[in-house]
């Protein structure tokens, strides 16, 4: 069983930064992609930012220059560093990992529980 547990969300006024963090553990033998999705009320989720193994990143247009994305292969963390955030960032934020639990089997994606992201004065 792999868990997805992330940490880092919270209130923050319009300008500021947050960084939020996504720790995975359990029955892992290795981790492709990392990513980190959104979701707005009344909206779908969407992609905001991914990386490889590799470290080869990609970016949600709407978040390019203000945000980074990190990840620590020891740790099988990733990051996500916000900066000059926005209303319109507000949302529930997502880890997501392709994870596979051992070389015997495939790969699967695990989902963290999600993190509250308010931007608001």
């Amino acid at each position: 069983q792999v868990q997805l547990v992330e940490s880092g969300g919270g209130l923050v006024q319009p300008g500021g930064s947050l960084r939020l963090s996504c720790a995975a553990s359990g029955s892992i033998f290795s981790i492709s992609r990392m990513g980190w999705y959104r979701q707005a009320p009344g909206k779908q989720r969407e992609l905001v930012a991914a990386i490889t193994s590799g470290l080869i990143t990609n970016y949600a247009d709407s978040v390019k220059g203000r945000f980074t994305i990190s990840r620590d292969n020891v740790k099988n963390t990733v990051y996500l560093r916000m900066n000059s955030l926005k209303p319109e960032d507000t949302a529930v934020y997502y880890c997501n990992a392709e994870i596979r639990p051992s070389y015997r089997v495939g790969s699967y994606d695990a989902w963290g529980q999600g993190t509250q992201v308010t931007v608001s004065s």
